[in-house]
């Protein structure tokens, strides 16, 4: 309670921010920075994911994925800067596209905020559902239901995965030592 012996004093205090008119500054981002990531936008609200799969079609084989900004903003995610560049490079009619140095300030925070999951897309490799299925009937107790030649098939996708795998990272040493690549 207060005393009535103070006079009245009325004291305004000026506060020392205007946060009404308070502007974020943009948030800078390099082209070094995520170089294998550009905005997609002004494309129509009623996009979806697959919709945006579809126009970036052509690059689905090489890594490509979509992080949603907002209803008509997207954040493309290339599996190398390159492919980035070259789909900068490429005309849309649906979408307009852009690099994220250049991005709306919604785009940079959102790429800001989720940098671990903005790693280039890498494409998912071929699966099969043989170890699954020998660990599940193993553990019930089961005969498996699947015939011998089901079995034989199966086998020889394996076989051959990890024969094509094995091909693929000798080729891959010979580029980088500089091997005969005709004699393979």
């Amino acid at each position: 309670m207060l005393s009535g012996n103070m006079k009245n004093r009325e004291s305004i205090q000026e506060p020392r921010f205007d946060y009404y008119n308070h502007e974020v500054s943009d948030i800078d981002l390099s082209d070094c920075e995520f170089p294998h990531v550009i905005e997609i936008y002004d494309f129509p609200q009623e996009f979806r994911t697959e919709d945006l799969l579809r126009v970036f079609c052509s690059y689905q084989k090489k890594g490509f994925d979509i992080k949603w900004v907002d209803d008509t903003h997207a954040l493309g995610v290339f599996s190398s800067p390159i492919t980035a560049r070259d789909a900068l490079g490429s005309k849309h009619t649906m979408v307009k596209i852009r690099p994220l140095s250049q991005a709306t300030r919604a785009a940079k925070a959102k790429a800001r905020a989720y940098a671990e999951f903005l790693q280039p897309a890498k494409e998912r490799p071929e699966t099969s559902a043989a170890l699954a299925r020998r660990l599940v009937i193993s553990a019930l107790g089961v005969r498996s239901k699947q015939s011998k030649t089901e079995r034989e098939a199966e086998l020889k996708k394996l076989q051959e995965a990890r024969e094509r795998k094995r091909l693929e990272a000798k080729q891959r040493e010979d580029v980088w030592e500089g091997r005969d690549q005709s004699a393979v």
